[in-house]
């Protein structure tokens, strides 16, 4: 049973920083492309940021050009979303998803 646990979110005020954790079990993430989404209240899920098997991270929220980074640790099983400048728009549940699979998420609370 593939498992997705995310943490690392929170309440943080504008322009601040959060880094979200994602832990697979069940799953050997080395080699799959993995991906950030999240979802607003009221809004579709919507995909935030994507890092290739071969750790080519992809910005597929425009608004997070130059304000996210995406990582990996195969060997942590692990991947990772450092977010900077976060603005009040940016507060979501945010999920980590394996090509099948999205776990629980986690959620980011940005206040002015």
């Amino acid at each position: 049973q593939v498992q997705l646990v995310a943490s690392g979110g929170g309440l943080v005020q504008a322009g601040g920083s959060l880094r979200l954790s994602c832990v697979a079990s069940g799953l050997a993430i080395r080699g799959y492309a993995m991906s950030w989404y999240r979802q607003a209240p009221g809004e579709n899920r919507e995909l935030v940021m994507r890092i290739e098997g071969s750790s080519v991270p992809t910005w597929d929220l425009t608004s997070a050009k130059g304000r996210f980074f995406i990582s990996r640790d195969d060997a942590k099983n692990t991947v990772y979303l450092q977010m900077n400048n976060l603005k009040p728009e940016d507060t979501a549940v945010y999920y980590c998803c394996s090509p099948k699979n999205c776990g629980q998420g986690t959620q980011v609370t940005v206040s002015l």
